[in-house]
């Protein structure tokens, strides 16, 4: 599978009510990148995908893969679905088959590939979603987490170099979003780059190499922490920094000394305010009076204090 990079150009598209959620925007996916698309509901999130994948034409501007335009044309396009997959975010819209295995197949079978390469591919897509126990399981009989694996499993088989997620952790609870992001890892050492629309900005300031805020019919790209923490296009697009970010801004304001970079995961956040804690000798400890009394706890900042509180459990 070979690295490749994908791009789109002054896109604008208007459907044929008249709205037109994209007006001259542009995005650069780099090889081997994780990339999160975000914004509010009808800002144009899946309509970016779809013109990414193929699947709509824009009125104007250009997708390139490579540096080269994709052509609109059946060649052109049965090229490029199988460098760039799009799964979306039903999964019982893109299930066609009675059982998982012939399902994941169905990609590569209308490849024109030998039975052999087929069973190869289903294989090895099955692995990579860590589902193979679910290979002869009837579709219908799936969770909806399960469904979602089981379509970009389908996806995968296709071998893309590129995959295209719109709200994969839509509809999951906890546990779910969990495997599905475990499975995503797993693509990651697969060397496929995965580009993801979703609400989540907390999810996306951990998982992303490059963050796309779509607003207005353009689109804001930049580092997660840059983009993130930047209030005016939060505002902007309507969406809410993600938690880390408003606590270490908030932390900040009141003069607590922390880095100015903020942590990208809860166990970063918690390894900073643990040596905080540390070094002020103000660390949570159990203190015991000579008879015994029992526990007193030393003093800790109210902004922390109120932090974790809220989070516990």
């Amino acid at each position: 599978m070979s690295h490749l990079s994908l791009c789109a150009k002054g896109i604008s598209y208007s459907y044929p009510s008249g709205t037109e959620p994209l007006a001259g925007a542009t995005i650069d996916i780099p090889p081997a990148s994780r990339v999160a698309i975000l914004g509010a509901n009808g800002s144009g999130k899946t309509t970016l995908l779809k013109i990414l994948a193929g699947s709509l034409e824009p009125t104007s501007g250009t997708v390139e893969v490579d540096g080269v335009p994709l052509r609109h044309t059946r060649r052109g396009l049965r090229r490029h679905r199988q460098d760039v997959q799009l799964v979306l975010q039903d999964p019982d819209d893109q299930l066609f088959s009675a059982d998982v295995a012939h399902d994941v197949a169905f990609g590569p079978a209308n490849l024109g590939l030998n039975r052999s390469e087929i069973s190869e591919r289903v294989a090895e897509a099955l692995d990579l979603l860590s589902i193979e126990p679910l290979a002869d399981r009837p579709t219908h009989e799936l969770s909806y987490g399960e469904r979602k694996r089981v379509t970009i499993a389908g996806a995968m088989a296709m071998r893309p170099c590129v995959l295209l997620l719109d709200e994969p952790s839509a509809g999951l609870d906890p546990a779910g979003v969990e495997e599905m992001f475990q499975a995503l890892d797993k693509l990651e050492k697969n060397h496929t780059t995965v580009v993801l629309s979703t609400h989540d900005t907390a999810l996306a300031y951990e998982w992303a190499d490059s963050v796309a805020v779509v607003h207005g019919g353009a689109v804001r790209q930049g580092p997660p922490d840059e983009i993130l923490r930047d209030g005016n296009v939060m505002t902007a697009a309507r969406l809410r920094p993600p938690w880390l970010i408003e606590l270490w801004d908030r932390l900040h304001a009141r003069e607590v000394e922390l880095p100015r970079s903020v942590p990208r995961n809860t166990d970063e956040c918690a390894q900073h305010i643990a040596e905080l804690l540390q070094s002020r000798n103000t660390a949570w400890q159990l203190q015991f009076t000579p008879e015994g009394a029992g526990p007193v706890s030393s003093p800790v900042d109210p902004v922390l204090a109120h932090r974790f509180s809220s989070h516990s459990g």
